[in-house]
């Protein structure tokens, strides 16, 4: 460890230490803190100088490092307050970054384990998460919204181990993604269409596919009259509803009672009469009442992780058998396989994000591909939704002539 590395955290406990015992509020006691920190440094500068060490080149800059340390996100504040960065990575000490293009950068300011644990107590002290032994693994929506946190701590992490992901794209349209050059126009007017309807749609891909993007067009497309009820683990989603309503899980309390899960969420938004349930990511026993939601006549969209639309059915169908219910797979496949209409699947090739494939669902679950190849072309294929209307098929015949 460096002197600068050792000086900075020298002083920034000094002054932790100083304002927990004149018990200062850093929010409301600004003043104070500063000149907690101003006492710090020159301590440490008599000291250096006692005992024969080099001072500090900048005392003015290292005030401002420990200010923001205490006060913000530490050597996280500038990474957060940069729009092109998407994912914030911190493992112990190492703080690393994704941009906008998909580069991996190392975090030049220096940091320790222990300022990263309290940078992220802060980030969770606006959500109702706990972060302690005793839950040990949390998911959060932090910075106001604006990004979410997955945090590991020991016992089953070997160190503070976290990921922050900032929510760098909101109310995006499917006009939009057109012009990303993430899907084509004429897939544009055919989702458009799809989601005038109460249609059953699967977004499937990777992690950090760009699927809530995708779904977040979608549902931005739905009528306004139609009724919208978006359930999710962390909220992520945040397309104005002009009918519906979001709906976000809680977590057990620290008694361990009042826990609110995804699948209570989905039993629970079936009594609002929903044209559209939509569950930002499904996982496990929440799939299960879908197949509820799919006998009651409602639409609803999810996402899921899969490696090709071929295998989003099976995904949801094996997410949905870890209910436990007295159920077989062939029954819960026939349930799906009836109601779906379609897999819209991102993939995400180095930098860029892109829809590869939509495929209508048939009776037994498997797909049939509407739209694919590079440029996304239509095949001809109709999902049973659309194919009785004329107008869809001369009108998807006429962008591919």
């Amino acid at each position: 460890m460096s002197a600068a590395v050792d000086a900075y955290a020298e002083i920034r406990r000094e002054v932790l230490a100083g304002i927990e015992r004149r018990r200062l509020r850093p929010a409301e006691q600004l003043r104070e803190v500063q000149s907690e920190i101003e006492r710090a440094i020159d301590d440490y500068e008599r000291r250096a100088r006692l005992d024969g060490q080099m001072v500090l080149g900048d005392p003015r800059a290292m005030a401002q490092r420990v200010l923001r340390s205490i006060t913000e996100m530490g050597p996280l504040s500038a990474l957060l307050a940069r729009p092109d960065v998407e994912e914030i990575f911190i493992e112990g000490a190492r703080v690393t970054y994704l941009d906008a293009n998909g580069r991996l950068h190392g975090l030049a300011e220096t940091t320790s384990a222990d300022e990263a644990r309290q940078i992220i107590e802060r980030m969770l002290a606006e959500s109702e998460r706990t972060l302690n032994a005793k839950h040990p693994l949390v998911q959060a929506r932090v910075l106001r919204g604006t990004g979410r946190l997955t945090v590991a701590i020991p016992p089953i992490a070997e160190h503070v181990s976290a990921t922050v992901r900032r929510y760098t794209v909101r109310d995006v349209s499917l006009d939009e993604l057109v012009a990303r050059d993430t899907l084509s126009a004429a897939a544009a007017w055919f989702l458009d269409a799809m989601m005038q309807f109460r249609s059953r749609v699967i977004v499937s891909g990777e992690p950090g596919a760009g699927k809530t993007t995708l779904l977040s067009a979608l549902l931005a497309a739905a009528p306004p009259t139609h009724c919208v009820r978006c359930c999710e683990e962390i909220r992520e989603l945040a397309v104005p509803l002009m009918h519906g309503g979001y709906y976000e899980v809680r977590p057990p309390g620290l008694d361990g009672t009042g826990e609110i899960g995804l699948r209570d969420l989905v039993k629970f938004v079936l009594a609002m009469r929903p044209d559209r349930i939509v569950v930002g990511e499904v996982r496990g026993a929440e799939a299960f009442e879908l197949t509820r939601a799919v006998n009651a006549g409602c639409g609803f969209m999810c996402t899921i992780h899969a490696n090709r639309a071929s295998d989003a059915v099976p995904a949801l169908v094996n997410a949905a058998l870890m209910a436990g219910e007295n159920v077989t797979e062939h029954i819960v496949r026939r349930v799906f396989g009836d109601a779906l209409d379609l897999v819209v699947h991102v993939n995400r090739d180095g930098t860029s994000r892109r829809v590869t494939e939509i495929a209508a669902v048939g009776p037994d679950g498997s797909t049939e591909p509407v739209f694919g190849g590079e440029p996304l072309t239509w095949t001809g294929a109709l999902p049973d939704v659309l194919e009785s209307r004329t107008s869809a098929r001369q009108t998807l015949a006429a962008m591919h002539p």
